[in-house]
C-alpha cells in the first residue's frame, strides 16, 4: 500500500473533483498529493464490483467490468396493416461486449394499404441498478393489399409413399431437346399467325376505304367501318386539303414536346419552394394504381397548427419507377403552377426529400376524374334517364373553355387536354369542372395513350394532325382537343376513334375523316365540334369564342325547357 501511495504520488497529480461522475470524492482538505492518492487507491477498492485493480512493482492496473443489461420492445400503431415485428434476438438479456448485429422483420398483412409507424424501444440498465437509458427507433413503412394466394393443400405426412413430382425433378437430355424443340415451333407458328392477321386487318381496311370512297357522292359522304356502332364523318373536300408542313403560324406560339430533355435535378429546382416535409402527408387508401404511379387520398397537417388536417389528392410513384417516370411527374405537375383561376386545380405541396419517393399534393375532389364521373353518370342513365341533362353537360363544357381561355391568355399551352385530366366538383348542384395537368395519366390510363415508334406516349386520338405529324402544340392544338373533349362530353366517356389503328390517326384524318356525331347531341352543338377540328390551325376558333358560342347555346337550351 505505501509503495503504491508513493508511486501514485510521484507518477500523477490527482486534481479530482468532489461527487465526479456519481463518485464520492475526497474531503475538501486532503489538498496534498499523498493524502489525494491514500483516497484514489480507497475509492477503487470500495468500487471492486465494477474495477479490477491490480498492484504490481509499484503500478496500479485498473480495468472495468460492467454488466450492461438491455430490454427490446416495440409498438405498431396500425396492427391490421402490419403483424408485430419479430427479431432474431431475445427480448431481454445482456448486451454482448463484441461488436453483434441482430435482424428486425417487419412483416405486413396485406390486408389493407396503409402507412405504418413502428417504434423499437431499447432500454439499457448498468449492473442492475435504477439509472437507465431509453433509446427510441421510429420508421414509417407502406403495406399494401396483396391478392389471395391460392393454398395448396399439404401431403400427408404419414403416408410413406415416395411421390415422383415431374416438375422439380431433374430434366434429362432429350427430354429438354423435346421442350425446346416445341418451343421453338409455337413460337414460329405465333409469329406467322401474327403476321397473318395483320396482313388481313390491312386489306380489309384498305377495302372498306376504298368502298366509302367511291360511295361518297356527297359533301357529307360517311364511311362505313368494320363495326356498326361507330361512324366518321368524312369531311367536302378531303382532296383538295392542304398538307401539313412545318411552317410557323405568326399569330400561334408553337411549342414542342421536349419533356425528356428535362434532369430529375432541374425537376426537383423548380419545385424547390413549395416542398414541404414528409411528416406532414399521411397516406390512406389507394384511389388509383398503375404500372409505376399511384393516386393516394392523403391527410395533409397544417404547418401552423397540427390540430387541422384537411384531405389531399397524393400522386406518387412505385419503387420500380425509373428516373425518367420520376422527372416526368415532377415537370408534367408544375403545368398549372402558379395559375389562379376557379377552373384549375394546380398542385399546392410537393416532398422531394433524400430517400423518399416523390410526392405532388393537390387540392382533394370527390369524384377525381371527370372521365370515370360520366362513365358512372351512364351507369345511373339507365336506370334514372333525368340523372344528368344536356344542359348540364354543356355546362360542363362551358367550364372547360373557360379555364383553358384563361390558359390560352397565358400563353400556356396544355398539350393534354382530356376528359381524364378534368376533375369534377363533390357538390353536385354547380358541377364546377376544374382542368388538372397529365401527371401519370399515361399509367393510369395506358388505353388513352399509344407508341408510334418514337418511345414516346401520346394521347394520338387526341392530337390535331400537326402534333402529330410534326409535334408542334400550340393553342390551336389545344382547341382541337377541346372538340375531342366535348365528344367525351355527349357521349359520357366514350373513347373516340375506338376502332381506328393509332397508327394510321394522321392518315385518316388528312383525309378529312372525323369522328361522327353522337346520338342525341343537337346540330348547332356538333357543329362546334366540327369547327374544332378544322385542318388549318389558323382557321379553328379562339377559346373565347367558344365560351360565348357555347354560353348561347346553353340559354337556348334553358329557354327551351
Amino acid at each position: 500500500m505505501r509503495e503504491g501511495i508513493y508511486y501514485l504520488k510521484r507518477t500523477m497529480d490527482l486534481s479530482l473533483e468532489p461527487g465526479y461522475r456519481g463518485w464520492l470524492g475526497p474531503p475538501a482538505d486532503l489538498l496534498g498529493a499523498e493524502k489525494k492518492a491514500r483516497w484514489f487507491l480507497c475509492w477503487l477498492k470500495r468500487q471492486e464490483h465494477y474495477l479490477r485493480v491490480r498492484k504490481k512493482e509499484g503500478h496500479v492496473f485498473v480495468s472495468f467490468h460492467l454488466q450492461v443489461e438491455y430490454k427490446l420492445g416495440f409498438q405498431v400503431d396500425n396492427f391490421v396493416a402490419m403483424d408485430m415485428p419479430q427479431v432474431n434476438i431475445s427480448a431481454q438479456g445482456e448486451v454482448p461486449r463484441t461488436l453483434s448485429v441482430f435482424r428486425v422483420e417487419l412483416s405486413c398483412t396485406g390486408k389493407v394499404d396503409s402507412e405504418v409507424m413502428i417504434l423499437m424501444q431499447l432500454n439499457l440498465t448498468v449492473n442492475s441498478s435504477k439509472n437507465f437509458t431509453v433509446l427510441n427507433f421510429k420508421r414509417r413503412k407502406m403495406c399494401y393489399k396483396k391478392l389471395e394466394e391460392v393454398k395448396t393443400s399439404a401431403l400427408d405426412k404419414n403416408t410413406s409413399r415416395t411421390i415422383y413430382d415431374p416438375v422439380h425433378a431433374a430434366p434429362t437430355t432429350s427430354t429438354r431437346v423435346f421442350y425446346i424443340s416445341v418451343g421453338v415451333c409455337c413460337a414460329v407458328i405465333f409469329l406467322v399467325a401474327i403476321i397473318l392477321a395483320v396482313l388481313h386487318l390491312h386489306s380489309m381496311k384498305r377495302i372498306e376505304l376504298d368502298d366509302s370512297i367511291s360511295a361518297s357522292s356527297s359533301s357529307q359522304g360517311l364511311s362505313q367501318p368494320s363495326t356498326q356502332t361507330t361512324q366518321y364523318l368524312r369531311a367536302d373536300t378531303p382532296n383538295n386539303a392542304t398538307p401539313i408542313t412545318s411552317k410557323s403560324y405568326p399569330t400561334l406560339r408553337i411549342e414542342k414536346n421536349d419533356l425528356r430533355s428535362v434532369t430529375l435535378l432541374e425537376a426537383k429546382a423548380k419545385v424547390k419552394d413549395i416542398a414541404i416535409s414528409r411528416e406532414r402527408i399521411t397516406l390512406k387508401d389507394v384511389l388509383q394504381e398503375g404500372t409505376f404511379g399511384r393516386i393516394f387520398h392523403g391527410i395533409l397537417v397544417d404547418e401552423k397548427d397540427p390540430n387541422k388536417e384537411k384531405p389531399t389528392f397524393v400522386k406518387t410513384v412505385k419503387d420500380q419507377a425509373s428516373e425518367i417516370q420520376v422527372t416526368m411527374m415532377l415537370t408534367e405537375s408544375c403545368k398549372l403552377r402558379g395559375l389562379h383561376h376557379r377552373n384549375l386545380l394546380p398542385i399546392t405541396h410537393v416532398c422531394i426529400e433524400e430517400g423518399e419517393k416523390p410526392m405532388v399534393i393537390l387540392p382533394y375532389m370527390n369524384w377525381g376524374n371527370l372521365k370515370l364521373f360520366l362513365r358512372q353518370c351512364k351507369l345511373v342513365e339507365a336506370n334514372n334517364p333525368q340523372a344528368i341533362s344536356q344542359q348540364d353537360l354543356v355546362h360542363m363544357a362551358i367550364q372547360i373553355a373557360c379555364g383553358m381561355s384563361y390558359l390560352a391568355r397565358r400563353e400556356v399551352i396544355h398539350k393534354d387536354l382530356a376528359a381524364r385530366n378534368c376533375v369534377p366538383p363533390w357538390i353536385w348542384d354547380s358541377l364546377g369542372i376544374k382542368i388538372t395537368d397529365n401527371a401519370l395519366s399515361r399509367d393510369l390510363f395506358p388505353m388513352d395513350y399509344h407508341c408510334l415508334g418514337d418511345n414516346e406516349n401520346r394521347p394520338v386520338r387526341w392530337m390535331a394532325l400537326e402534333s402529330l405529324v410534326n409535334n408542334e402544340f400550340s393553342s390551336a392544338s389545344d382547341v382541337w382537343a377541346f372538340g375531342v373533349t366535348l365528344w367525351e362530353l355527349m357521349t359520357l366517356g366514350q373513347t373516340p376513334y375506338v376502332d381506328i389503328d393509332p397508327f394510321e390517326m394522321a392518315a385518316y384524318l388528312k383525309d378529312g375523316y372525323r369522328i361522327a356525331q353522337p346520338i342525341n347531341c343537337p346540330d348547332e352543338l356538333f357543329a362546334v365540334m366540327a369547327c374544332c377540328w378544322a385542318l388549318d390551325p389558323e382557321e379553328r376558333p379562339k377559346f373565347q369564342q367558344l365560351v360565348q358560342c357555347l354560353t348561347e347555346f346553353h340559354a337556348a337550351l334553358g329557354a327551351y325547357v
